[in-house]
């Protein structure tokens, strides 16, 4: 097999913790694997941004204009670096379906450690895309991160068609209406999954709508802190 990135095809020295853990294929070569950067060391509580106090001053902000929090945390698993950036470009942006799937058993994992009390009592609703956006990149890429999680998926959010949010300034993003409809109340603790936050306006857009159609609790997975 061959990495999904560079080609080069992967060699996988055999030993028995291989054998019991290669549930899934790796498609990421040892050398790519080493451009993930994890975020390691102290994180906001809220919003994973590596800081040395317990709560950055953005989630301080958004406590301090939102009076009741609307999303409990969010965790993230990487660093937006310049290599991810590349990934996600690819995958996203350019209809590169194929490498989403370096990412499943990361966020596996990370479900397992941080959301597993969901996993009987919850569900994962996936930020989801504008019907033009869908046709233009062919897939949501929140689905696909969705899809990978082992908790029930309800696609209940629709979205506006407005412009991108990464041509969006900071503050563009934190001031912008709320884009979302919802098809259903729900009544139990929701899990929303995004590829990046960025300012956290989005999933406190979704989370808000959530909580107003019954849902007690909104939590978020997201792959990247940008």
């Amino acid at each position: 097999m061959n990495c999904a990135w560079c080609d080069t095809e992967i060699i996988l020295s055999l030993s028995w913790a291989n054998l019991i853990m290669m549930e899934k294929e790796e498609i990421l070569c040892s050398e790519c694997k080493l451009g993930l950067e994890w975020i390691n060391g102290n994180r906001c509580d809220r919003c994973s941004r590596n800081t040395t106090e317990k709560r950055c001053a953005d989630c301080m902000w958004w406590e301090e204009k939102e009076k009741n929090e609307s999303l409990q945390f969010n965790y993230s698993i990487f660093t937006y670096n310049p290599f991810m950036k590349e990934v996600i470009a690819k995958w996203k942006y350019r209809g590169d379906y194929y490498l989403g799937y370096i990412f499943e058993n990361y966020l596996m994992e990370a479900f397992k450690e941080n959301f597993s009390f969901l996993k009987k009592n919850g569900f994962v609703v996936p930020i989801p895309l504008s019907e033009e956006r869908l046709l233009e990149r062919g897939f949501n890429q929140a689905k696909m991160i969705a899809d990978f999680l082992p908790i029930e998926t309800k696609e209940i959010l629709t979205r506006l068609h407005g412009e991108k949010q990464s041509k969006k300034s900071r503050m563009e993003r934190i001031i912008s209406k709320n884009p979302f409809f919802i098809t259903e109340s729900i009544n139990k603790p929701v899990l929303l999954v995004d590829d990046i936050y960025t300012t956290g306006t989005t999933l406190r857009h979704a989370a808000r709508l959530l909580k107003k159609h019954g849902c007690p609790n909104v939590y978020a997975l997201t792959l990247v802190r940008g």
